[in-house]
């Protein structure tokens, strides 16, 4: 018999969320490499590239441009690290817990957010 006072989504709906994530840190570490090799491609072309939407930059918007890329892929490197964390919360089973209500965190908000730590409720408590 389950003790009532166990919070945790079952392990059908587990496996469910842990296809999810696999699924979306491919997709997250492709578009990481896109970025990486976007930014190479700045630092090595520069002017050699005759697309006139390169001729359009200034220089002021390139550095512009490359300060972006780098704050993306800083993003995007921090997205796949906790989809790997939220991985490891599967492993556990404490995938889903709301990690100050202790309570089950939506599986809509999960699907929208399957790194998600917080409940809609506890997130709004932080406001």
């Amino acid at each position: 018999m389950e003790d009532n006072n166990t919070v945790r989504y079952s392990d059908k709906d587990l496996a469910e969320f842990k296809a999810l994530i696999q699924e979306k840190i491919v997709v997250a570490q492709e578009h990481l490499q896109l970025l990486r090799s976007a930014y190479m491609n700045d630092l090595n072309n520069g002017t050699d590239d005759t697309s006139p939407t390169f001729k359009a930059f200034e220089e002021g918007s390139e550095t512009m441009s490359k300060e972006a890329n780098t704050q993306l892929a800083i993003r995007q490197e921090k997205f796949i690290r906790d989809l790997k964390n939220a991985l490891l919360r599967i492993e556990n089973k404490t995938y889903g817990v709301c990690r100050v209500t202790g309570k089950l965190i939506s599986k809509e908000r999960l699907k929208l957010v399957p790194h998600a730590t917080l409940s809609i409720e506890a997130k709004n408590m932080q406001k």
